[in-house]
């Protein structure tokens, strides 16, 4: 074990910032190591529901119908986490309104959050790009808007949530207390 790295564990500073960043109200979160988990939101698998983002950066290059197929796999990952969450939440007693409640929130985030919002931006972002690049050779106005809407994806993913979060809890959150 490599002992110039801090351990972390429920009793650092670290571990207890760590908790302290991570919701906890969310349904279906699971408890690793002292620290909630949710492995759609909070994993390498986030970024499944960014499919359609991939297929936006793409359009220049591909048919509409790959593009297509590409948010068909986005909703159908965020049909996946909404199923995951309901079926805890039912599993756990939680009464019929709660699981509804939860489905309802966990559908509504990541159809704004995976969606709806990054499919958009990079959407515009690779129009855009295309715009600039008008007078170019044939080759980069294919390709550069492309690789432009490719490489923003990871940087509008923590961004986008995090207004997704402050949105939900401003809105449906309030209204279903």
């Amino acid at each position: 074990m490599d002992e110039s790295k801090p351990k972390v564990d429920s009793t650092t500073p670290a571990a207890d910032t760590a908790i302290a960043k991570l919701r906890t109200d969310r349904p279906g979160r699971r408890q690793i190591q002292n620290i909630d988990v949710d492995i759609y939101r909070d994993t390498f698998i986030r970024y499944m529901g960014y499919s359609n983002e991939v297929g936006e950066a793409f359009r220049p290059l591909v048919p509409k119908a790959i593009v297509a197929a590409s948010y068909g796999m986005a909703i159908g990952y965020v049909c996946t986490d909404t199923f995951d969450k309901s079926l805890r939440e039912n599993m756990s007693g939680a009464s019929r309104r709660e699981v509804t409640i939860a489905a309802a929130d966990v559908f509504s985030w990541q159809m704004l959050a995976s969606v709806i919002i990054p499919g958009l931006v990079i959407n515009r972002i690779t129009a855009g790009s295309k715009v600039l690049l008008r007078r170019s050779p044939t080759i980069l106005l294919k390709t550069l808007p492309t690789i432009i809407g490719l490489a923003s994806i990871p940087l509008i993913v923590h961004p986008i949530d995090s207004l997704v979060d402050r949105f939900m809890d401003a809105t449906f959150r309030q209204m279903v207390r």
